[in-house]
């Protein structure tokens, strides 16, 4: 039996990988006149007076709703909301077992970005945060570019998780090599939510001056090749005019093989068996490649190694050097929650990305980021949300 079979008789069997559990008992009529009628319209009158209230009487300070679509569910693709529960829930277990966090998932039966954005505003008022799900791109930009005035932390994972893992094995993988962060020229193939997010990171767009130390280009691919700003379709896509506009400042054409061509990183994005060995072996010395398609990567580590590669991660638990979102959302939530952020900025991103690459004792090529398992980095990812949060707060 495969992991798959494996995993579809334990769901059957469990049937659901969540539950309620209340924090009181009711043992008596007194238990149940304070946790319902009438002492509970105590509660319900101080929080009328004063929304803030809810953060102390209520689960709100402690709950994150995981909102998808189920138009991008892992290598899956557009499965709808039915079919994409079993992995919102698979979040909220995250959430629990690393931050302690309650999260309720969240599957939303419209795929209207106007809907999908009215939606979360008027389910808001139960959390302390809206973690956004497996959104397909461009919609998701729309979505969580919409919903940062609900005055919670609003975070669309696909992009920004991944993006915070990555940017911090990439300094672990860059300190490896004895490459200058601020020299690495990297390829990305892939242009969607993550691949976006991850070339805005690492390129410090949106990030103030003097704040982060970008790389020195990023070339994105997709499936037509590289990403130009005079390439015909881009124009009919604002996502992709917008992120042609931030890389790519040599204006170079072609496709992969020609963007990864001397390049020292190669992060893919996108699809099983992209990267080829020729590819490799045209990069630069001490290459570090990131192929993170799942479940089969654009191209395995052992022949990326072989090929010359230096450093090699993937998304695999089953791989050395797993890029793992679980690394970042639960921590990143943790401090917005603990500190009461009304939004998660790029400064806090940033943060977490850097307490995450010094969570590692000791580097080598097959440890340049935490394991997946290791839920103590949570706390260093809190830790440095939280404070990040208070220098942001005090220059207000």
């Amino acid at each position: 039996m495969d992991i798959y079979e494996e995993s579809l008789q334990f769901h059957r069997e469990i049937g659901g990988k969540l539950s309620i559990a209340p924090r009181a008992p009711i043992r008596n009529r007194h238990d149940l006149s304070l946790q319902y009628t009438p002492g509970v319209a105590r509660a319900c009158q101080e929080i009328a007076l004063d929304p803030a209230q809810a953060y102390q009487l209520t689960i709100k300070r402690n709950t994150v709703a995981v909102v998808s679509d189920g138009s991008a569910v892992l290598g899956l693709g557009n499965i709808g909301a039915h079919a994409a529960i079993p992995v919102m829930e698979g979040k909220a277990v995250l959430f629990k077992e690393y931050a302690d966090i309650d999260a309720f998932p969240i599957c939303i039966s419209t795929q209207d970005t106007g809907d999908l954005i009215q939606i979360v505003r008027n389910i808001a008022p139960v959390f302390g945060g809206i973690n956004l799900e497996d959104i397909a791109a461009p919609r998701c930009f729309e979505v969580e570019e919409a919903l940062q005035d609900l005055g919670i932390p609003v975070f669309h994972d696909d992009q920004h998780g991944t993006a915070v893992v990555l940017y911090a094995a990439l300094l672990n993988a860059a300190r490896l090599a004895e490459k200058k962060f601020s020299e690495l020229r990297v390829v990305i193939n892939g242009s969607g939510a993550a691949g976006t997010a991850i070339a805005y990171m690492l390129l410090g767009v949106g990030h103030e001056s003097g704040k982060t130390e970008a790389v020195a280009d990023v070339i994105a691919c997709d499936t037509k090749g590289i990403i130009s700003r005079d390439r015909g379709d881009i124009k009919s896509n604002p996502a992709k005019a917008r992120l042609s506009l931030a890389t790519n400042k040599w204006d170079l054409h072609g496709q992969l093989e020609d963007a990864v061509a001397g390049a020292d990183v190669f992060i893919g994005v996108s699809a099983a068996n992209r990267m080829t060995v020729d590819m490799v072996k045209s990069m630069a010395p001490r290459s570090i490649i990131f192929a993170l398609a799942n479940p089969i990567p654009e191209i395995m580590p052992d022949v990326a190694l072989g090929a010359g590669a230096f450093v090699v991660g993937t998304g695999r638990s089953d791989l050395p050097n797993q890029v793992n979102n679980v690394l970042a959302f639960p921590g990143i939530f943790r401090g917005a929650l603990d500190i009461r952020a009304p939004r998660i900025t790029n400064r806090m991103k940033l943060a977490a990305a850097r307490a995450l690459a010094a969570h590692v004792q000791e580097i080598g090529p097959e440890s340049i980021i935490p394991s997946a398992l290791d839920k103590v980095a949570a706390s260093s990812v809190a830790s440095a949300v939280k404070a990040e949060w208070e220098k942001e707060r005090a220059q207000v």
